[in-house]
């Protein structure tokens, strides 16, 4: 008897995963016309050039240590995804921040939300641990934390040191495009994309500068510039979920790059 309600307890989980996923794409296209989507004065948005990333897994690193991750989880991810011109060609996936999140759309109790800024958000304290934002994201962003995290950061001091608290046991985390350096920054009169210390720790932890980050709003910023000028992509645009991480795909012409020092 134990046997079959186990089972069914089981049927039940995965059918809420599975619905919460449907949800999310369904309701992407009606998030379109949501008066909840960013409309501030910045947009912030990532650029990822694939001609110049070596895989190094620095921007893991970097995460890592700065928003104080277990070891067993990862906000960013790299991955290799083939070749071209004799070159390996690697992908880094952070959260996408979409304009239409479907993880914002199925959290039932608001724990998901948009920043004005174009940032989504989590409100650890609101969160009960559903995990529909997690089944429901497309792009796989978001690690549950299964155990408390109470021991070293294996990545501090040497990547960086923790500048955020640590999530709860129960909750699903991600990355928050540092939000936090961003907005000190800003208070500072600092530029983020431009000045270190209002920059995401990823995009400065990047030995080929493979990643740029800015304001979508500034024609000026340096994502804007490239956008305008480069041949770009985003991941799995036929969701319309309007992410705001861009890929500049491998160009073997560009792929010999210098590392710094």
């Amino acid at each position: 008897m134990s046997d079959i309600q186990f089972s069914r307890r089981d049927f039940l989980k995965l059918t809420a995963f599975g619905a919460a996923a449907v949800a999310g794409t369904r309701l992407v296209k009606e998030a379109q016309a949501s008066s909840s989507s960013p409309s501030g004065e910045h947009q912030w948005a990532m650029v990822i050039d694939q001609s110049k990333c070596t895989g190094c897994n620095y921007c893991t690193l970097a995460c890592k240590a700065h928003n104080d991750v277990a070891p067993e989880n990862n906000w960013n991810v790299v991955t290799q995804t083939g070749e071209v011109g004799g070159h390996q060609v690697f992908i880094a996936r952070p959260c996408m921040h979409c304009e239409h999140a479907p993880c914002v759309e199925v959290c039932m109790v608001g724990a998901s939300y948009y920043r004005d800024d174009g940032i989504v958000m989590m409100d650890y304290d609101k969160c009960i641990g559903c995990r529909y934002c997690e089944a429901a994201c497309p792009y796989q962003a978001r690690v549950f934390n299964w155990e408390k995290f109470e021991g070293k950061n294996p990545t501090v001091p040497e990547w960086g040191a923790p500048e955020v608290e640590r999530r709860p046991r129960g909750v699903p985390e991600k990355c928050s495009f540092c939000y936090h350096r961003i907005d000190r920054g800003l208070s500072l009169g600092l530029t983020p994309g431009v000045d270190r210390d209002a920059t995401p720790a990823c995009v400065n932890a990047c030995p080929t500068k493979a990643r740029l980050f800015g304001d979508l709003n500034d024609a000026e910023s340096e994502v804007s510039k490239i956008l305008k000028n480069h041949v770009s992509y985003r991941l799995r645009d036929d969701l319309a979920t309007g992410t705001r991480v861009y890929y500049l795909p491998a160009d073997p012409k560009e792929m010999d790059v210098e590392v710094e020092s």
